[in-house]
């Protein structure tokens, strides 16, 4: 029979560190490349209704964002409780729903631009007296392509 022996404790070579610097950077630019940065700051509450039908939106950059539910609590005391209209970064009024329209066509090009789809997204607790003024007003500014966001029943 064979015997093993032990020829001696033999040290662990040092992991080498000279690719940990390749390892960091790619990384990096994976997170970089592939986080979406948010476009708009919602100063809203924007607790969606459920829906067990709905269909998605083909073309997400044709979609123009109106937020429509009542301020957060840091802007309660600036804009009050009732229900306010956020155009981007900015609550506004009804009034000003065709400046947005119309600002939101001259960012696009000639061809898309009476393919804009109107996404309202308003808070499940809103009343809807606000949302029909606010159809009126794009009904006015002649954008007639309107979507209601809702979130997925479970």
């Amino acid at each position: 029979m064979a015997k093993f022996r032990k020829e001696g404790s033999k040290d662990v070579p040092a992991i080498s560190t000279a690719s940990l610097p390749d390892i960091v950077f790619m990384l990096l630019f994976f997170f970089m490349v592939s986080t979406t940065m948010r476009e708009v700051t919602l100063m809203v509450n924007n607790g969606m209704p459920e829906a067990r039908q709905f269909t998605k939106l083909e073309k997400k950059s044709l979609v123009s964002n109106i937020y429509i539910g009542k301020p957060k609590d840091q802007y309660i005391g600036i804009y009050g409780s009732e229900p306010r209209i956020q155009l981007n970064d900015k609550l506004s009024n009804v009034s000003e729903i065709s400046t947005f329209v119309a600002a939101e066509q001259e960012s696009r090009k000639e061809e898309d631009r009476n393919m804009i789809t109107n996404n309202l997204k308003v808070d499940q607790f809103t009343k809807m007296g606000i949302v029909t003024d606010v159809k009126q007003e794009l009904r006015k500014a002649n954008s007639l392509r309107i979507s209601y966001a809702t979130r997925k029943k479970v």
